[in-house]
C-alpha cells in the first residue's frame, strides 16, 4: 500500500458523513412518528431536507470510492494491493450503499403515505359518516369547527406548498446529480487518456536513455579509433623522416 492510494481518505469522509446522517435519520424518525403533534413543522422539514442532502452526498462519495477501486484494478503493480483488500473495499461500499438505500426507501414510503393521506382528506370530510357525525355534535363543537376550519385549510395549503417545494428541490438535485455523473464520466475518460499518455512518455524516456547510452558507447569507440590512428601517423612520419635522413647521409658520403 502506497501513500498515493486515495481510498482511505475518501473512506474516512464517508464514515464521518454516515455517522452524522444516522443521527439525522434517528431525529427524523422521532419527528415523523410523534403522535402528540408537539413538534415544529419547520424542524421536520429542515431535518428532512438535510437528511436527503446528506444521503445524496454519501452516494456521490461512494461513486468516488468506486472510481478509486477502478484505478487500482487498472494499475495493480503500482498500488500493490491484493484481491483480498479489493474485496474488503467493495464490501464496505456495498454495505454503506445498502444502508443509505434503506433510509431513502423509508423516507420515500412516508412521503407517499402523506400524499395519499392528503388526497383522501377531502373525501373523508364529505363522506356520509362524517356528515352524520357532524349533525350529532353540539352547538359549541359546531362553532369550534367553524372557527378552526379556515386555519386548518390554511395550514393544509401551506404544508402542501412546502411539500411541492421540497419535491421540486429533490427533482433539481436529481438533475444536478445526473449532470455531475456525466461530468465524472468525462473526467474518468480524460484520466484514462492521461494515464496512457504518461505510460507512452515513460517508454519514450526509456528509449531516449538507451539511445544516449548507445551514442556514448559509439563516441568512445570513435575516440579510441582516432587516437590509434593518430599514433600510426606519428610512427609513419617518424619512419619517413628517418628514411630521408639516411638517404641524405648516404648521398653525403657518396659525394
Amino acid at each position: 500500500m502506497t501513500f498515493e492510494d486515495p481510498f482511505f481518505v475518501v473512506k474516512e469522509e464517508v464514515s464521518k458523513a454516515l455517522n452524522k446522517t444516522r443521527g439525522l435519520y434517528r431525529r427524523w424518525l422521532e419527528l415523523y412518528e410523534d403522535v402528540t403533534c408537539s413538534i415544529s413543522k419547520d424542524e421536520l422539514e429542515w431535518t428532512t431536507t438535510e437528511l436527503r442532502n446528506a444521503l445524496r452526498s454519501i452516494e456521490w462519495d461512494l461513486e468516488d470510492l468506486e472510481d478509486t477501486i477502478g484505478i487500482v484494478e487498472k494499475n495493480p503493480t503500482k498500488f500493490k494491493i491484493d484481491n483480498k483488500e479489493l474485496t474488503c473495499r467493495k464490501n464496505f461500499i456495498e454495505k454503506t450503499r445498502e444502508e443509505v438505500k434503506c433510509m431513502k426507501d423509508k423516507m420515500n414510503f412516508n412521503r407517499g403515505r402523506d400524499r395519499d393521506r392528503t388526497a383522501r382528506q377531502p373525501l373523508l370530510e364529505n363522506s356520509p359518516v362524517r356528515v352524520a357525525t357532524s349533525h350529532g355534535t353540539t352547538k359549541y363543537s359546531k362553532l369550534e369547527n367553524e372557527m378552526d376550519s379556515p386555519n386548518r385549510h390554511f395550514l393544509d395549503a401551506t404544508l402542501a406548498q412546502q411539500r411541492d417545494l421540497i419535491l421540486d428541490q429533490d427533482n433539481t438535485l436529481d438533475r444536478i446529480s445526473h449532470s455531475i455523473g456525466s461530468l465524472k464520466t468525462v473526467s474518468r475518460q480524460i484520466g484514462s487518456e492521461i494515464d496512457e499518455q504518461a505510460v507512452m512518455l515513460d517508454d519514450f524516456g526509456t528509449e531516449l536513455e538507451n539511445t544516449e547510452s548507445k551514442i556514448d558507447s559509439t563516441m568512445k569507440k570513435v575516440a579510441k579509433v582516432l587516437h590509434l590512428s593518430n599514433d600510426r601517423r606519428q610512427w609513419i612520419a617518424i619512419a619517413v623522416l628517418s628514411g630521408i635522413l639516411l638517404l641524405v647521409i648516404m648521398l653525403f658520403i657518396i659525394l
